[in-house]
Protein backbone atom coordinates (compact mmCIF):
# COMPACT_ATOMS: atom_id res chain seq x y z
CA UNK A 1 0.00 0.00 0.00
CA UNK A 2 2.83 2.47 0.64
CA UNK A 3 4.57 1.91 -2.39
CA UNK A 4 1.60 2.63 -4.36
CA UNK A 5 0.77 5.45 -2.52
CA UNK A 6 4.05 6.79 -3.15
CA UNK A 7 4.52 6.36 -6.70
CA UNK A 8 1.15 8.58 -7.34
CA UNK A 9 3.71 11.46 -6.62
CA UNK A 10 6.19 10.48 -8.68
CA UNK A 11 4.84 13.43 -11.68
CA UNK A 12 5.53 15.92 -8.82
CA UNK A 13 9.26 14.87 -8.97
CA UNK A 14 10.70 16.25 -12.41
CA UNK A 15 14.43 18.25 -13.07
CA UNK A 16 13.92 22.08 -14.17
CA UNK A 17 15.40 22.54 -17.90
CA UNK A 18 16.55 25.58 -16.35
CA UNK A 19 17.67 26.72 -12.51
CA UNK A 20 15.98 30.25 -11.68
CA UNK A 21 16.97 29.46 -8.02
CA UNK A 22 18.90 27.83 -5.55
CA UNK A 23 19.14 24.65 -3.70
CA UNK A 24 17.58 26.38 -0.68
CA UNK A 25 14.76 27.48 -2.50
CA UNK A 26 14.07 24.10 -4.32
CA UNK A 27 13.71 22.56 -0.60
CA UNK A 28 11.08 24.39 0.62
CA UNK A 29 8.88 23.98 -3.35
CA UNK A 30 10.10 20.19 -4.00
CA UNK A 31 11.14 18.63 -0.93
CA UNK A 32 8.54 19.40 1.08
CA UNK A 33 5.95 20.22 -0.84
CA UNK A 34 6.72 16.07 -1.95
CA UNK A 35 7.10 15.05 1.77
CA UNK A 36 3.72 16.38 2.62
CA UNK A 37 1.53 15.50 -0.45
CA UNK A 38 2.81 11.79 0.26
CA UNK A 39 2.02 12.24 3.63
CA UNK A 40 -0.99 13.31 2.98
CA UNK A 41 -1.70 10.73 0.41
CA UNK A 42 -0.70 8.37 3.45
CA UNK A 43 -2.75 9.42 5.88
CA UNK A 44 -6.11 9.51 3.39
CA UNK A 45 -5.16 5.77 2.25
CA UNK A 46 -5.39 4.54 5.88
CA UNK A 47 -8.40 7.10 6.90
CA UNK A 48 -10.92 6.80 4.10
CA UNK A 49 -9.94 3.31 2.59
CA UNK A 50 -8.68 1.42 5.72
CA UNK A 51 -10.21 1.08 9.29
CA UNK A 52 -9.16 4.33 11.14
CA UNK A 53 -10.45 3.50 14.50
CA UNK A 54 -11.90 0.14 16.23
CA UNK A 55 -14.26 1.13 19.46
CA UNK A 56 -15.17 -2.11 21.64
CA UNK A 57 -18.56 -1.83 24.28
CA UNK A 58 -20.05 -5.03 26.12
CA UNK A 59 -23.31 -3.53 25.50
CA UNK A 60 -25.79 -4.37 22.00
CA UNK A 61 -25.14 -1.32 20.41
CA UNK A 62 -23.80 -2.33 17.08
CA UNK A 63 -19.84 -1.70 16.38
CA UNK A 64 -20.40 -0.19 12.89
CA UNK A 65 -22.54 2.20 14.90
CA UNK A 66 -20.22 3.03 17.33
CA UNK A 67 -17.05 3.30 15.35
CA UNK A 68 -18.57 5.75 12.62
CA UNK A 69 -20.17 7.70 15.72
CA UNK A 70 -16.92 8.22 17.38
CA UNK A 71 -14.54 9.05 14.71
CA UNK A 72 -17.26 11.92 13.81
CA UNK A 73 -17.75 13.24 17.58
CA UNK A 74 -13.96 12.48 18.58
CA UNK A 75 -12.75 10.78 21.66
CA UNK A 76 -11.34 11.86 24.54
CA UNK A 77 -7.95 11.12 26.92
CA UNK A 78 -7.77 12.09 30.83
CA UNK A 79 -4.45 13.80 31.05
CA UNK A 80 -4.15 12.89 35.12
CA UNK A 81 -4.00 9.03 33.98
CA UNK A 82 -0.97 9.21 31.52
CA UNK A 83 1.42 8.96 34.60
CA UNK A 84 0.09 6.10 36.12
CA UNK A 85 1.74 2.81 35.90
CA UNK A 86 -0.12 0.61 32.98
CA UNK A 87 -1.35 -2.72 33.82
CA UNK A 88 -1.56 -1.33 37.77
CA UNK A 89 -3.26 2.16 38.23
CA UNK A 90 -4.80 1.95 34.41
CA UNK A 91 -5.27 -0.24 31.78
CA UNK A 92 -3.66 2.06 28.87
CA UNK A 93 -2.02 5.70 29.07
CA UNK A 94 -4.42 7.86 29.61
CA UNK A 95 -7.54 5.62 30.13
CA UNK A 96 -9.11 5.73 33.45
CA UNK A 97 -12.73 5.79 34.87
CA UNK A 98 -13.79 9.42 34.35
CA UNK A 99 -15.00 11.03 37.34
CA UNK A 100 -17.76 14.47 36.59
CA UNK A 101 -15.54 17.72 36.75
CA UNK A 102 -11.89 15.72 35.89
CA UNK A 103 -10.28 17.20 32.98
CA UNK A 104 -10.61 15.85 29.66
CA UNK A 105 -8.47 16.33 26.62
CA UNK A 106 -10.63 15.54 23.20
CA UNK A 107 -8.78 14.57 20.39
CA UNK A 108 -10.57 16.07 16.81
CA UNK A 109 -7.44 16.64 14.98
CA UNK A 110 -6.99 13.34 13.27
CA UNK A 111 -9.97 13.87 10.87
CA UNK A 112 -8.17 16.86 9.39
CA UNK A 113 -4.81 15.81 9.48
CA UNK A 114 -4.88 14.81 5.41
CA UNK A 115 -6.63 18.58 4.70
CA UNK A 116 -4.16 20.05 6.72
CA UNK A 117 -1.13 18.67 5.22
CA UNK A 118 -2.49 19.34 1.44
CA UNK A 119 -3.08 22.58 2.38
CA UNK A 120 0.66 23.12 3.69
CA UNK A 121 1.97 21.59 0.29
CA UNK A 122 0.04 24.25 -1.65
CA UNK A 123 1.21 27.34 0.86
CA UNK A 124 5.00 26.28 0.50
CA UNK A 125 4.62 26.09 -3.52
CA UNK A 126 2.93 29.82 -3.57
CA UNK A 127 6.53 31.47 -3.32
CA UNK A 128 7.82 29.40 -6.49
CA UNK A 129 4.34 30.15 -7.81
CA UNK A 130 4.84 34.09 -7.59
CA UNK A 131 8.76 33.86 -8.30
CA UNK A 132 7.83 31.97 -11.64
CA UNK A 133 5.26 34.70 -12.68
CA UNK A 134 7.84 37.62 -11.87
CA UNK A 135 10.54 35.72 -14.03
CA UNK A 136 8.18 35.42 -16.89
CA UNK A 137 10.50 32.64 -18.50
CA UNK A 138 13.09 35.49 -19.29
CA UNK A 139 15.86 33.56 -18.10
CA UNK A 140 14.77 30.81 -20.44
CA UNK A 141 14.55 32.78 -23.87
CA UNK A 142 18.44 34.57 -22.80
CA UNK A 143 19.17 31.25 -22.68
CA UNK A 144 17.79 29.76 -26.10
CA UNK A 145 20.04 27.08 -26.85
CA UNK A 146 23.57 27.91 -25.22
CA UNK A 147 23.19 25.30 -22.21
CA UNK A 148 24.62 22.64 -24.84
CA UNK A 149 28.26 22.40 -25.48
CA UNK A 150 28.00 20.78 -29.11
CA UNK A 151 25.99 23.92 -31.24
CA UNK A 152 27.17 24.86 -34.89
CA UNK A 153 28.87 27.94 -35.11
CA UNK A 154 26.86 30.35 -36.45
CA UNK A 155 23.84 29.79 -34.62
CA UNK A 156 26.24 30.11 -31.39
CA UNK A 157 27.71 33.21 -32.73
CA UNK A 158 23.79 34.15 -33.61
CA UNK A 159 22.23 33.44 -30.28
CA UNK A 160 25.38 34.90 -28.39
CA UNK A 161 25.20 38.40 -30.49
CA UNK A 162 20.87 38.18 -29.29
CA UNK A 163 22.50 38.04 -25.79
CA UNK A 164 24.57 41.10 -25.98
CA UNK A 165 22.01 43.00 -27.90
CA UNK A 166 19.65 42.17 -24.83
CA UNK A 167 21.93 43.43 -22.09
CA UNK A 168 23.30 46.86 -24.14
CA UNK A 169 19.77 47.59 -24.46
CA UNK A 170 18.60 46.66 -20.98
CA UNK A 171 21.39 47.22 -18.72
CA UNK A 172 20.89 48.48 -15.60
CA UNK A 173 16.89 47.88 -15.39
CA UNK A 174 16.77 44.58 -13.72
CA UNK A 175 17.08 45.51 -10.05
CA UNK A 176 12.60 45.10 -9.69
CA UNK A 177 14.32 41.05 -11.03
CA UNK A 178 16.24 40.43 -8.18
CA UNK A 179 14.63 41.96 -5.36
CA UNK A 180 11.23 39.94 -6.70
CA UNK A 181 13.58 37.26 -6.07
CA UNK A 182 14.48 37.92 -2.90
CA UNK A 183 11.07 38.68 -1.66
CA UNK A 184 10.11 35.12 -2.71
CA UNK A 185 13.36 34.00 -0.21
CA UNK A 186 12.27 35.90 2.64
CA UNK A 187 8.58 34.36 1.89
CA UNK A 188 9.80 31.55 2.33
CA UNK A 189 11.37 31.99 5.15
CA UNK A 190 7.76 33.83 6.49
CA UNK A 191 6.08 30.49 5.62
CA UNK A 192 8.34 27.63 7.69
CA UNK A 193 7.61 29.54 10.69
CA UNK A 194 4.16 30.39 10.43
CA UNK A 195 3.94 26.63 9.69
CA UNK A 196 5.00 25.64 12.62
CA UNK A 197 2.62 27.73 14.37
CA UNK A 198 -0.35 27.02 12.44
CA UNK A 199 0.60 23.11 13.69
CA UNK A 200 1.25 23.86 16.86
CA UNK A 201 -2.29 25.62 17.13
CA UNK A 202 -3.95 22.37 14.95
CA UNK A 203 -1.92 20.23 17.49
CA UNK A 204 -3.52 22.11 20.92
CA UNK A 205 -0.08 24.06 21.67
CA UNK A 206 1.57 20.23 22.19
CA UNK A 207 4.14 21.12 18.09
CA UNK A 208 6.37 23.55 19.71
CA UNK A 209 8.60 21.48 22.07
CA UNK A 210 7.29 17.88 20.53
CA UNK A 211 10.64 17.94 18.96
CA UNK A 212 12.87 18.28 22.05
CA UNK A 213 10.56 16.28 23.72
CA UNK A 214 10.38 12.95 22.04
CA UNK A 215 14.56 13.80 21.96
CA UNK A 216 14.44 13.87 26.00
CA UNK A 217 11.93 10.85 26.63
CA UNK A 218 14.69 8.76 24.51
CA UNK A 219 17.04 9.40 27.56
CA UNK A 220 14.84 8.91 30.22
CA UNK A 221 14.79 5.72 32.28
CA UNK A 222 11.94 3.34 31.13
CA UNK A 223 10.01 3.20 34.07
CA UNK A 224 9.61 7.17 34.47
CA UNK A 225 9.02 8.20 31.44
CA UNK A 226 5.63 9.07 29.69
CA UNK A 227 6.08 8.80 25.95
CA UNK A 228 4.58 12.19 24.75
CA UNK A 229 3.82 10.87 21.15
CA UNK A 230 1.12 8.82 23.06
CA UNK A 231 0.29 12.13 24.96
CA UNK A 232 -0.46 13.76 20.95
CA UNK A 233 -1.53 11.04 19.01
CA UNK A 234 -3.11 8.57 21.64
CA UNK A 235 -3.13 5.00 20.59
CA UNK A 236 -6.52 3.94 22.54
CA UNK A 237 -9.11 6.57 23.39
CA UNK A 238 -12.53 6.55 25.66
CA UNK A 239 -15.96 7.37 24.01
CA UNK A 240 -18.86 8.27 25.38
CA UNK A 241 -22.00 7.61 23.30
CA UNK A 242 -25.97 7.98 24.54
CA UNK A 243 -29.24 6.91 23.52
CA UNK A 244 -32.42 5.72 24.60
CA UNK A 245 -33.10 2.79 26.79
CA UNK A 246 -35.80 0.12 26.10
CA UNK A 247 -38.14 1.93 29.32
CA UNK A 248 -37.40 5.89 27.77
CA UNK A 249 -34.55 6.70 30.02
CA UNK A 250 -30.98 7.56 28.54
CA UNK A 251 -28.87 5.29 28.49
CA UNK A 252 -24.85 6.10 28.69
CA UNK A 253 -22.17 3.85 27.02
CA UNK A 254 -18.94 4.44 27.80
CA UNK A 255 -16.51 2.12 24.80
CA UNK A 256 -12.88 1.97 24.21
CA UNK A 257 -11.48 2.97 20.82
CA UNK A 258 -8.14 2.04 19.14
CA UNK A 259 -6.66 4.39 16.64
CA UNK A 260 -4.31 2.70 14.56
CA UNK A 261 -4.23 5.47 12.24
CA UNK A 262 -1.68 7.41 15.12
CA UNK A 263 1.02 5.33 14.85
CA UNK A 264 1.21 6.97 11.52
CA UNK A 265 0.39 10.46 12.65
CA UNK A 266 2.78 10.57 15.08
CA UNK A 267 5.82 9.63 12.80
CA UNK A 268 4.86 12.05 10.45
CA UNK A 269 4.70 14.78 13.33
CA UNK A 270 8.11 14.04 14.70
CA UNK A 271 9.62 14.36 10.96
CA UNK A 272 8.48 17.42 9.91
CA UNK A 273 9.43 19.17 13.49
CA UNK A 274 12.89 18.37 12.72
CA UNK A 275 12.47 18.87 8.89
CA UNK A 276 10.65 22.37 9.56
CA UNK A 277 13.61 23.58 11.89
CA UNK A 278 16.14 22.71 9.88
CA UNK A 279 14.68 24.32 6.65
CA UNK A 280 13.75 27.77 9.18
CA UNK A 281 17.80 27.48 10.12
CA UNK A 282 19.05 27.09 6.99
CA UNK A 283 16.57 29.61 5.47
CA UNK A 284 17.44 32.26 8.14
CA UNK A 285 21.46 31.72 7.34
CA UNK A 286 20.51 32.06 3.78
CA UNK A 287 18.54 35.60 4.06
CA UNK A 288 21.62 36.70 6.41
CA UNK A 289 23.87 35.87 3.39
CA UNK A 290 21.78 37.79 1.12
CA UNK A 291 22.12 41.44 2.82
CA UNK A 292 26.02 40.78 2.41
CA UNK A 293 25.37 40.04 -1.51
CA UNK A 294 22.80 42.94 -1.34
CA UNK A 295 25.40 45.52 0.32
CA UNK A 296 28.52 44.41 -0.46
CA UNK A 297 30.01 44.36 -3.88
CA UNK A 298 32.91 42.51 -3.53
CA UNK A 299 30.85 39.42 -2.52
CA UNK A 300 29.08 39.40 -6.01
CA UNK A 301 32.23 39.80 -7.71
CA UNK A 302 33.71 37.07 -6.17
CA UNK A 303 30.69 35.17 -6.19
CA UNK A 304 30.33 35.04 -10.60
CA UNK A 305 33.92 35.06 -10.39
CA UNK A 306 34.07 31.62 -8.86
CA UNK A 307 31.66 30.47 -11.20
CA UNK A 308 32.39 31.68 -14.23
CA UNK A 309 36.23 30.35 -14.12
CA UNK A 310 36.23 29.73 -18.09
CA UNK A 311 36.27 33.80 -18.19
CA UNK A 312 38.93 36.17 -18.83
CA UNK A 313 38.73 38.45 -14.91
CA UNK A 314 39.97 41.59 -17.41
CA UNK A 315 36.37 41.14 -19.48
CA UNK A 316 34.40 39.74 -16.70
CA UNK A 317 35.48 42.94 -14.59
CA UNK A 318 34.64 45.24 -17.99
CA UNK A 319 31.18 43.59 -17.63
CA UNK A 320 30.78 44.40 -13.58
CA UNK A 321 31.69 47.51 -14.19
CA UNK A 322 29.09 48.93 -15.87
CA UNK A 323 25.76 46.37 -14.03
CA UNK A 324 24.06 47.08 -10.92
CA UNK A 325 22.65 44.42 -8.57
CA UNK A 326 19.90 43.21 -10.52
CA UNK A 327 22.16 42.78 -13.84
CA UNK A 328 24.93 40.87 -11.82
CA UNK A 329 22.16 38.70 -10.64
CA UNK A 330 20.61 37.74 -14.02
CA UNK A 331 24.44 37.22 -15.06
CA UNK A 332 24.74 34.65 -12.39
CA UNK A 333 21.75 32.74 -13.29
CA UNK A 334 23.28 32.41 -17.14
CA UNK A 335 26.57 31.93 -16.23
CA UNK A 336 24.68 28.35 -13.97
CA UNK A 337 22.67 27.77 -16.99
CA UNK A 338 24.82 28.58 -20.07
CA UNK A 339 27.75 25.98 -20.96
CA UNK A 340 30.95 27.10 -19.79
CA UNK A 341 32.71 28.28 -22.86
CA UNK A 342 29.35 29.52 -24.67
CA UNK A 343 29.53 32.05 -21.43
CA UNK A 344 33.01 33.33 -22.03
CA UNK A 345 31.86 33.86 -25.50
CA UNK A 346 29.38 36.13 -24.47
CA UNK A 347 31.33 37.82 -21.75
CA UNK A 348 33.83 38.81 -24.52
CA UNK A 349 31.60 40.19 -26.89
CA UNK A 350 29.80 42.18 -24.18
CA UNK A 351 32.99 43.56 -23.18
CA UNK A 352 34.12 44.52 -26.74
CA UNK A 353 31.17 46.48 -26.84
CA UNK A 354 31.40 47.95 -23.73
CA UNK A 355 34.99 49.15 -24.35
CA UNK A 356 33.58 50.56 -27.73
CA UNK A 357 30.84 52.61 -26.19
CA UNK A 358 33.02 54.25 -23.25
CA UNK A 359 35.92 55.04 -26.68
CA UNK A 360 32.89 56.75 -28.11
CA UNK A 361 31.86 58.30 -25.49
CA UNK A 362 33.81 61.41 -24.16
CA UNK A 363 31.33 62.67 -21.64
CA UNK A 364 30.75 59.79 -19.62
CA UNK A 365 32.65 58.50 -16.74
CA UNK A 366 33.78 55.03 -17.21
CA UNK A 367 36.18 52.56 -14.48
CA UNK A 368 39.52 52.21 -16.83
CA UNK A 369 40.16 48.70 -16.38
CA UNK A 370 43.78 47.39 -15.98
CA UNK A 371 45.56 44.15 -17.86
CA UNK A 372 45.69 42.77 -13.98
CA UNK A 373 41.90 42.48 -13.99
CA UNK A 374 41.41 45.17 -11.43
CA UNK A 375 39.20 48.22 -11.48
CA UNK A 376 41.15 51.86 -11.49
CA UNK A 377 39.07 54.27 -11.25
CA UNK A 378 40.10 57.53 -13.31
CA UNK A 379 37.91 60.58 -14.79
CA UNK A 380 38.05 62.45 -17.72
Amino acid sequence: MVYDVLGSIRSLIKLDDYSIDNNVFRLHYKATVIFLVAFSLLVTSNQYFGDPIDCIQRDDVPPALLDTYCWIHSTFTLPDALDKKIGVEVPHPGIDKYTPGEKRVYHKYYQWVCFVLFLQAVMFYIPRYLWKMWEGRRLKSLVLHLDSPIMDKDDRDEQVNMVVDYFRTNIRYHNSYFYYYVFCEFLNFVNVILQMYLIDAFLGGAFSTYGFDVIQYTEMDQENRVDPMIAIFPRMTKCTFHRYGSSGDVQRHDALCILPLNIVNEKIYVFLWFWFVFLAIITGALLVYRLFVIFLDPVRKTMLKSRARLCNPYNLNIVLSVTKIGDWFLLYLLCKNMEGQNFREFIERYSEEIMKSSNGNDNEKEPIINKSGNETPEER
